[in-house]
């Protein structure tokens, strides 16, 4: 066994890893631990395949083991955190609980559970990535770290800005399903989204990117964790643009 090939799959099971305490976080409702394990997660899930790439290693292997990965950070995290989220935004849903049962915890809000069609969502989306030729150096539909990104910097925003407009947007229960129902779509949609993969530098062919990254510095910047959920919604229209001009 090399290890030369095994680094990038190293990497990818850091992710795994990250995503696993992030689950154990987000289930005992520690969110904001939760969403750090999941930014240091995608990071571990950015530089896998770098490397790979610079290490001339892909592997059908690394491609499977990558989606699994994805699946636990991407994919159950930001289900779990949504519906923490959900339980939290009104007394409304203790009315709407399941009866106390073998089959289920007792005083378990069903409501909440719409939260888990990410999860679902994710899953589908992941497995046709697998099978998807088109999707080697941009994307169709939008990506589940980017979605990941969006949920999990709802608690973040809420612990770290002091602006009770946006913490009364992130408890309203009806901006919490929409974020849930419309990024679920997006990630199945047929909507081809760039990536970040670079086949040269030049201006000309990259001048979306360039414009996508310089406005996303100067976001983050400006706006800290705000800026992430700004930057995932600036992503789907960046790339709405650069489809557009490409077929002018």
């Amino acid at each position: 066994m090399s290890i030369k090939k095994q680094i990038p799959n190293i990497i990818t099971l850091l992710n795994l890893l990250s995503g696993t305490i992030a689950v154990m976080m987000a289930v005992e409702g520690k969110l904001v631990l939760a969403g750090i394990f999941v930014l240091i997660g995608i990071f571990f899930d950015f530089f896998d395949g770098l490397v790979a790439r610079l290490l001339n290693v892909q592997s059908e292997l690394g491609k499977q083991l990558d989606s699994l990965a994805d699946m636990v950070t991407s994919g159950v995290v930001p289900g779990i955190v949504m519906y923490q989220l959900l339980r939290q935004t009104s007394d409304v849903w203790n009315n709407d609980t399941i009866p106390s049962t073998s089959l289920f915890m007792e005083g378990l809000s069903y409501l909440p559970l719409i939260g888990l069609i990410i999860t679902l969502a994710a899953a589908y989306r992941l497995a046709n990535f697998n099978i998807d030729s088109r999707q080697s150096t941009s994307f169709i539909g939008l990506p589940t770290p980017a979605m990941a990104l969006f949920v999990l910097s709802l608690p973040l925003i809420l612990n770290y800005e002091n602006s009770n407009l946006v913490t009364n947007l992130i408890y309203n229960k009806w901006f919490l399903i929409a974020v849930t129902l419309i990024g679920s779509y997006l990630m199945n949609a047929n909507l081809p989204l760039f990536s970040l993969k670079f086949k040269d530098y030049s201006l000309k062919n990259n001048t979306i990117k360039y414009l996508f990254i310089i406005l996303s510095i100067i976001l983050i910047i400006a706006l800290k964790f705000v800026a992430i959920p700004v930057i995932i919604i600036l992503y789907v229209v960046f790339s709405l643009i650069e489809n557009v001009l490409k077929k002018s």
